[in-house]
C-alpha cells in the first residue's frame, strides 16, 4: 500500500505511542486527527512513570520538548529483594521517573483531539485514509490475537507524610519471575507502589507493601499489560488499519517496560507508514530479541524451565542487554540476570 498524497489520519489512543505520534506528526503534510475515549477530564495514564532519561531527552528533542521539564526522580540505585531474601542493588545511569501524564498531554496540546468517542471502525474508514491503533491492551481496531499472554497488573500512587520508605526504585520479583512488585519514587513525598502477577498475587503484595510502611492512597490504578510480543501479535495491519505500540506488543517481558518500545514503534512506523509491508518487515527485526525475552519468562512462568535448554536464549539477552546498557538505564552484570533468572 503506497500513499503519495496527504493523508487524512486518525490516530485512536492518546497514550504513550499515539501522543507521541501526534506530536511527530504535527507539522507534516498529513491531516491529522487524535481520537481519546475518555473525556478530558479522565484522560489518565496509567502503570509507573519509569523510563530512561537519554533515550526520552532525544525523543522529547524530536518534537521540540525538553526532557528535564518533566523529570521527576533521578535514580542512582535499584534495590532488589529476592524471594529467598537474597538482597542486592543494581547500579542505575538514566532509570528515572517523570510526569508521563503531563509529558502526554503537552505531544498532544496544540494537536486536533476528540474526546469521549471511540467511533466504530466502519465510520473511520469512510472518513479516513489511515487508521493508526494505538489502543494498547485493547487492539480496538486490529483483528483479534488468536494466543494473547498479559499481566493483571494493580498500582496506587501514595504520598507520605513522615518521609519515604526508599529513597530510590525498589523491586521483588515474584517467584519463578512471575511477575514483580515495584516501588517507583516520585519526589520528595510521593511514590507509584504497584505489582503486576500471572498468579494475581499482585493486589496482595500491593497491600501488603501499604499495611507496612503507611503511606496515602491518592490515586489507584488497575490493567493488564500485554507480554506477547510483535512475533505473536500478528496482523499489524487490517485493510487501513495498522498497530503502533503495545496493541502489537511492543512490550519489553523481561521487565514489563512498554514507555520506549512503544516510542520506538511510532519511529518505525514514521519511516515506514506509506509501505505496510516494509512496516512490518522493520518491526520484525527491531523486535526480534523480544521473543527470546518472551519465551525465557514465558517457560518460568509455566514451570517449564531448564536452564540449559534455555542458556542460548540467556546469553542472547544478557549480550542484548550488555549492548545496551545506556538504553536499560542500569548496570547490566551477568551474576544479577543470574540471580533474577534463579527467582
Amino acid at each position: 500500500m503506497k500513499f503519495q498524497y496527504i493523508l487524512k489520519i486518525a490516530v485512536m489512543g492518546m497514550g504513550v505511542a499515539g501522543s507521541y505520534l501526534m506530536a511527530r506528526l504535527k507539522d507534516s503534510e498529513h491531516e491529522v486527527v487524535g481520537y481519546e475515549r475518555n473525556v478530558e477530564e479522565k484522560h489518565d495514564s496509567i502503570c509507573a512513570w519509569g523510563t530512561i532519561k537519554s533515550v526520552l531527552a532525544d525523543f522529547c528533542k524530536k518534537t521540540g520538548r525538553d526532557f528535564n521539564d518533566f523529570l521527576i526522580h533521578d535514580g542512582k540505585n535499584m534495590h532488589v529483594k529476592m524471594n529467598n531474601d537474597v538482597k542486592f542493588d543494581i547500579g542505575l545511569k538514566g532509570l528515572c521517573t517523570y510526569n508521563k501524564l503531563g509529558l502526554i498531554k503537552d505531544f498532544i496540546k496544540d494537536s486536533k483531539i476528540i474526546y469521549g468517542q471511540a467511533p466504530k471502525l466502519e465510520e473511520l474508514e469512510k472518513e479516513y485514509d489511515m487508521i493508526v491503533d494505538c489502543t494498547g491492551f485493547n487492539r480496538v481496531y486490529l483483528p483479534k490475537l488468536k494466543e494473547d499472554f498479559f499481566l493483571p497488573t494493580y498500582e496506587y500512587k501514595v504520598e507520605y507524610e513522615n518521609g519515604v520508605p526508599y529513597d530510590d526504585f525498589y523491586i521483588e520479583p515474584f517467584p519463578g519471575m512471575s511477575g514483580y512488585f515495584w516501588y517507583f519514587p516520585l519526589g520528595e513525598k510521593w511514590a507509584h507502589i504497584g505489582a503486576g502477577d500471572y498468579n494475581k498475587q499482585h493486589i496482595k503484595a500491593t497491600d501488603e507493601f501499604l499495611q507496612k510502611h503507611g503511606g496515602k492512597v491518592i490515586a489507584t490504578k488497575g490493567r493488564p499489560i500485554r507480554l506477547a510480543t510483535p512475533d505473536r501479535c500478528k496482523p499489524y495491519y487490517s485493510g487501513k488499519v495498522v498497530g503502533v505500540g503495545e496493541s502489537i506488543g511492543t512490550v519489553y517481558a523481561l521487565l514489563g517496560e512498554g514507555i520506549i518500545p512503544s516510542m520506538q514503534c511510532v519511529e518505525i512506523f514514521l519511516e515506514n507508514m506509506n509501505d505496510f509491508k516494509a512496516y512490518e518487515k522493520a518491526v520484525e527485526e527491531h523486535y526480534k530479541v523480544y521473543a527470546k525475552v518472551f519465551n525465557f519468562v514465558r517457560a518460568k512462568i509455566h514451570k517449564d524451565f531448564s536452564f540449559f535448554k534455555a542458556l542460548p536464549d540467556f546469553i542472547a539477552i544478557f549480550r542484548y542487554m550488555k549492548k545496551h546498557e545506556d538504553r536499560f538505564g542500569m548496570n547490566i552484570k551477568i551474576a544479577d540476570l543470574m540471580k533474577v533468572a534463579k527467582a
